[in-house]
C-alpha cells in the first residue's frame, strides 16, 4: 500500500473516531445513559444485537444489565426498558416525557414525520384529537361498528363453507374481511374480496409487514446513513409504502369529486372538510400529504395486526384443541347455534374473553413496540436520557413478565382468570401498548377480535393436516413484528 493510501485510511479512522466521541460527549452531556455493552466504533453493538433476532439479543441483555440498558444500533444510542413496571414508569407515570415518536429508519423516507403515526409535538396531538374523534363518530366502539363487523363476518362464514371441508391458507380469507371494516370507515364502501385493486393493495400491506420485519430492515435501522445510498432488498420498502401512497391518493380524489361539504361518508371526507376550513391557514396541519399519509396509517394498523392476531389464533387454537371444544362449549351455552354473536356476549364469557387476550398475549405481534424519543431532558430511574434520544419499549418484553404471567412462555388462558372461572384483567396486558401512543384502533380491534373468534368458532371446527403435538407455532419472520407461519387448515361445519 502506497503511503497516500495508507494516509487516506488513517484520515477515515481518525474522523470516525473523532466523530463517535463527539456524539458520546454530547450525549453524555449532563448525566448518564444506563448502562450496556461496549460499542465498536459506527457498527455499535453488532456483536451482541443479532439482525435476525433483536428482540431475543435484548432479552439475553436484559440478563446482565438489567430492566433499563443502553445499546447502540450502529452508531446511534437508544435505550431499552423491558417488563412490566419499567415500561409503565416511563409510558404512563411519566408519559409526557416518553411521548415521542422515535425513529423506524425503514420508513422514514416515505414519511418523514407526516402522518399520524410518526408525526411529533402539536402536529401528532392535532392529528390524533381529530383522528379519535371522527372514529368515534363513524362508530368506533359502538353499536354502528358492531354491525358492520357482524356484516362482514357474515361474508367471511359464506366463504368459508365454499371451501367444503378442503384444506384452505386461511390469510387469503381474513385480510380481505378484516380490512373491509376499516375500510368502511376510512373509505366509506365494502370491497368484493375478488377487487383486484383491493386485493393488490392487501397484498402489498402484508408484504410491507413482512419486509420492516426481515434482517435487512433490522441492518437498515442501524446503518441508515450509509445504506440508504446502496442497493439492495432494504429499498423495496420505500417502493411498497409508495406504491400504497398512490393507492390511497387515487380513492382520496375519488372523494374529492363527489364531496358534500355537509354530509361526510367517511374519514377521507372528514379530512378534506377540515382541509377546506382551514384553506387560508399557513401553519394548518390538515394538508393532502397528511390526509394521505394517516389514511395509510389507519388503514395499515387496521388491516395487518387483526389478521395477524387472527391467523395465530386459529393456529393455537389447532395446538390445543381441549382449549377450543371448551370455547365452543361456552358459545353453544351463551348465544347457541345460530344467534349471530354480539358485543354483549363478551361479558358472560369469560373463557372466550381469556383465549382471545392469551392469544394477543403469546403471538406478541410487534414486539419491539414503536420506538419513543423522550421530549425533553429526562431523569429515568437515576440515570439521564438526553432530549431526542430513542427509547424501546419492549411490549413483548411484559407480555412475558413472569412477575404478572405465571406461565410467561406458555398458551395458558388462566392467566386471564381467577378462581371462580371469571375473567381478570392483568396490568401487564399491553398487547396495544399504553400511555400517550397508546393504539388510536384499541377499541375496534378487540370488537373485531370477539366477533370474529366467536362467529368462526360457532358455525366451523378448525382441523389440521397435522397432529396437535407437530404444529409449530414458531413466527416464520421475528423482527419489527412477528409473522405467523404458513399454514393450511380446514373448516368443518359444526
Amino acid at each position: 500500500m502506497d503511503l497516500g493510501g495508507a494516509l487516506t485510511i488513517f484520515l477515515v479512522l481518525s474522523m470516525s473516531c473523532l466523530f463517535i466521541l463527539m456524539v458520546w460527549s454530547q450525549i453524555n452531556k449532563g448525566g448518564k445513559l444506563p448502562p450496556g455493552p461496549t460499542p465498536i466504533p459506527f457498527l455499535g453493538n453488532v456483536l451482541q444485537v443479532r439482525i435476525d433476532a433483536f428482540f431475543h439479543s435484548f432479552m439475553k441483555l436484559q440478563k446482565k444489565y438489567g430492566n433499563v440498558f443502553t445499546v447502540y444500533l450502529g452508531p446511534r444510542p437508544v435505550v431499552i426498558l423491558c417488563g412490566h413496571d419499567a415500561v409503565k414508569e416511563a409510558l404512563v407515570d411519566q408519559a409526557d416525557d416518553f411521548s415521542g415518536r422515535g425513529e423506524i429508519a425503514t420508513i422514514e423516507r416515505n414519511f418523514q414525520g407526516y402522518g399520524l403515526v410518526m408525526a411529533n409535538g402539536e402536529r401528532w396531538k392535532v392529528l390524533r384529537r381529530f383522528s379519535l374523534t371522527v372514529l368515534r363518530n363513524f362508530g368506533m366502539g359502538k353499536r354502528s361498528i358492531e354491525e358492520r363487523i357482524q356484516e362482514e363476518a357474515g361474508y367471511l362464514l359464506e366463504e368459508f363453507r365454499k371451501t367444503k371441508d378442503t384444506p384452505i391458507d386461511p390469510t387469503f380469507f381474513l385480510s380481505p374481511t378484516v380490512s373491509n371494516v376499516i375500510s368502511s370507515v376510512v373509505f366509506g364502501n365494502h370491497f368484493d374480496y375478488e377487487d383486484k385493486q383491493f386485493l393488490s393493495l392487501l397484498g402489498m400491506i402484508n408484504e410491507t409487514f413482512i419486509e420492516m420485519s426481515v434482517p435487512w430492515a433490522q441492518l437498515y435501522d442501524r446503518y441508515s446513513g450509509v445504506m440508504q445510498y446502496l442497493p439492495g432488498r432494504h429499498n423495496h420498502i420505500y417502493d411498497l409504502i409508495e406504491d400504497l401512497k398512490a393507492l390511497i391518493a387515487s380513492r382520496v380524489k375519488v372523494n374529492e369529486a363527489t364531496l358534500d361539504l355537509q354530509n361526510p361518508q367517511d374519514f377521507i371526507d372528514c379530512f378534506l372538510i377540515k382541509m377546506h376550513q382551514d384553506k387560508k391557514d399557513p401553519h394548518t396541519e390538515f394538508s393532502l400529504r397528511h390526509l394521505v399519509l394517516t389514511t395509510l396509517n389507519l388503514f395499515f394498523a387496521g388491516t395487518e395486526t387483526v389478521s395477524s392476531t387472527l391467523r395465530y389464533g386459529m393456529l393455537l387454537l389447532m395446538k390445543y384443541p381441549q382449549v377450543e371444544a371448551k370455547v365452543q362449549e361456552e358459545i353453544i351455552q351463551v348465544i347457541g347455534p345460530h344467534r349471530i354473536p354480539t358485543v354483549d356476549d363478551r361479558i358472560k364469557m369469560p373463557y372466550m374473553d381469556a383465549v382471545i387476550h392469551e392469544i394477543q398475549r403469546l403471538t406478541d405481534i410487534v414486539p419491539l413496540g414503536v420506538p419513543h424519543t423522550v421530549v425533553r431532558d429526562t431523569h429515568f430511574r437515576g440515570y439521564f436520557l438526553p432530549k431526542g434520544i430513542d427509547v424501546y419499549p419492549l411490549l413483548g418484553s411484559v407480555l412475558r413478565d413472569p412477575k404478572y404471567f405465571q406461565h410467561p412462555n406458555d398458551f395458558y388462558p388462566q392467566h386471564f382468570l381467577d378462581e371462580q372461572g371469571r375473567f381478570k384483567r392483568n396490568d401487564a396486558f399491553v398487547a396495544f401498548s399504553s400511555g400517550k401512543r397508546i393504539c388510536v384502533g384499541e377499541a375496534l380491534a378487540r370488537m373485531e377480535l370477539f366477533l370474529y373468534f366467536t362467529s368462526i368458532l360457532q358455525n366451523f371446527s378448525l382441523r389440521s393436516l397435522v397432529p396437535p403435538a407437530d404444529i409449530d407455532i414458531t413466527p416464520r419472520i421475528s423482527g419489527f413484528g412477528n409473522i405467523p407461519p404458513v399454514y393450511k387448515l380446514c373448516l368443518v361445519a359444526r
